[in-house]
């Protein structure tokens, strides 16, 4: 079985290897946005229609507009760099969802939630601006493609490297979509299960924190406030049990000096 698992990978990863913009790492996406996007899509409504979403106010007012400010910035960075091509079929949105989860997140395709819980950490529009480049960034760099490709093969879900879902039976379709689900951060709702965990990979968090940092400057927000942001949250999560945000994520003191280490090439980018 592990020989089979193997071949499986080796083929997956010879019609799926892509290079992640900015840091240029090598990594898996064999799952293609015709089959992913609609998936996304469907589970992001599915979210917002069992949620409380808070559709006027300054908070709401806020998240669209750091939204926007870095839609436009990641959008143009892809377009100058020919990259733009891989945004084909992304539908953004940004909703601040009524709750006490100290959590976001972004689907594949542009998807955003934001939780009110995270807020009092954010404390104003850049502290929204680290969180929301963090999350966009796992889209922009197709991590959902990624943990749901390697997580895919892991479960036994894919033939002759490719993810067939008309030839899934409704069980395995249901792991696929809790695969998207996790990939993205989302908690899994109730009566989904997976044959084994995907965890985050702490590497794509580190790459996320990379990329916001240099997407929030080139949107306008000072990328010092990124260090700010998360010795708040690393007080938070020095308690016994730590915020969901934070449970997945690199060491709070691993985390913020490797941020500190990319200011310099961040501060390139910040324009007041």
């Amino acid at each position: 079985m592990k020989k089979i698992l193997f071949g499986v990978l080796l083929i997956s990863m010879a019609i799926g290897c892509q290079k992640v913009p900015l840091t240029g790492r090598n990594q898996l996406a064999f799952v293609p946005n015709s089959t992913l996007l609609p998936m996304s899509f469907t589970n992001y409504k599915e979210v917002l229609d069992t949620s409380t979403v808070v559709n006027n106010g300054s908070q709401a007012d806020m998240i669209k507009r750091v939204g926007g400010r870095l839609r436009t910035a990641m959008e143009n960075y892809m377009k100058a760099n020919n990259l733009g091509d891989r945004l084909n079929g992304y539908q953004w949105e940004f909703n601040l969802i009524q709750s006490p989860q100290v959590n976001a997140w972004c689907m594949p395709g542009g998807k955003v939630a934001f939780y009110t819980g995270i807020l009092p950490y954010c404390q104003g529009e850049a502290g929204v601006a680290t969180v929301m480049g963090h999350e966009i960034s796992h889209a922009i760099a197709e991590h959902g493609n990624e943990r749901m490709s390697e997580g895919l093969v892991a479960n036994g879900l894919i033939q002759g490297g490719q993810l067939v879902l008309g030839t899934l039976s409704q069980t395995q379709k249901s792991q696929a979509n809790a695969l998207l689900l996790q990939a993205a951060g989302v908690a899994l709702p109730v009566g989904y299960q997976l044959g084994r965990e995907l965890p985050h990979s702490r590497a794509q968090e580190s790459e996320a924190d990379h990329l916001g940092l240099i997407f929030m400057a080139m949107a306008g927000y000072d990328p010092n406030e990124a260090v700010a942001f998360w010795t708040r949250m690393a007080k938070a999560g020095s308690g016994q049990k730590p915020p969901e945000f934070l449970s997945t994520h690199p060491s709070d003191e691993r985390r913020i000096n490797d941020i500190q280490k990319l200011m310099p090439e961040a501060m390139k980018y910040y324009k007041r």
